[in-house]
C-alpha cells in the first residue's frame, strides 16, 4: 500500500470561528494549531498546507491557569543592543489581547516559511464581531473538557 500524499488541487479550506471566552490559553492555542496544520483531517500531509482558516472571537476574555497572570511576561527585541523590551502579561492583555493568543499559536507552528504561511490565515479579534460573515464559519467547540481558569 502506497502513502497517501495530498495534492495542492486536492486541498479543500473551511472556516471555523473559535469562541476564547474563558478557555486556557495553552488548551485552546494547540487546538488552534492543529487546524491551521490539517492534523485533524484525514488527508493530513506534514510538507503540504493543508489546514483550514481560523478566526477567533472574544480573545479578551481568554484565561490563564495559576500565578501566570502575575508571573507571565513577553519579551521583544529592536536588534540594537540594550534594545529589549519587556511587557506584564496584565498589561498585554489590557492593551493588545491578540498578540498573546497569537504569540501562543506561533510557537507550535513549524519555524520556517510554512508556519510564516500558516499563521497568515489566523484571524484574531479582541471583541464577538469579525468581518468574515461571508465566509460562513462554523463553530469550532475545543474536543476536551473545559477545565475552569483561576
Amino acid at each position: 500500500m502506497k502513502t497517501y500524499h495530498q495534492k495542492a488541487s486536492e486541498i479543500e479550506r473551511d472556516w471555523y470561528v473559535v469562541d476564547a471566552t474563558d478557555e486556557v490559553l495553552g488548551r485552546l492555542s494547540t487546538q488552534i494549531a492543529t487546524l491551521l496544520r490539517g492534523k485533524h483531517k484525514p488527508t493530513y500531509t506534514p510538507s503540504n498546507d493543508g489546514g483550514d482558516f481560523v478566526v477567533v472571537v472574544n480573545c479578551e476574555k481568554i484565561k490563564i491557569m495559576g500565578k501566570k497572570a502575575d508571573q507571565k511576561v513577553y519579551y521583544r527585541h529592536s536588534g540594537y543592543p540594550g534594545g529589549i523590551k519587556a511587557t506584564p502579561y496584565k498589561m498585554m492583555l489590557a492593551k493588545h489581547p491578540d498578540r498573546i493568543l497569537r504569540t501562543a499559536v506561533k510557537g507550535m507552528l513549524p519555524k520556517n516559511r510554512m508556519g510564516r504561511r500558516l499563521l497568515s490565515k489566523l484571524r484574531i479579534y479582541a471583541g464577538p464581531d469579525h468581518p468574515h460573515a461571508a465566509q460562513q464559519p462554523k463553530p469550532w467547540k475545543p474536543p476536551y473538557a473545559t477545565k475552569k481558569a483561576v
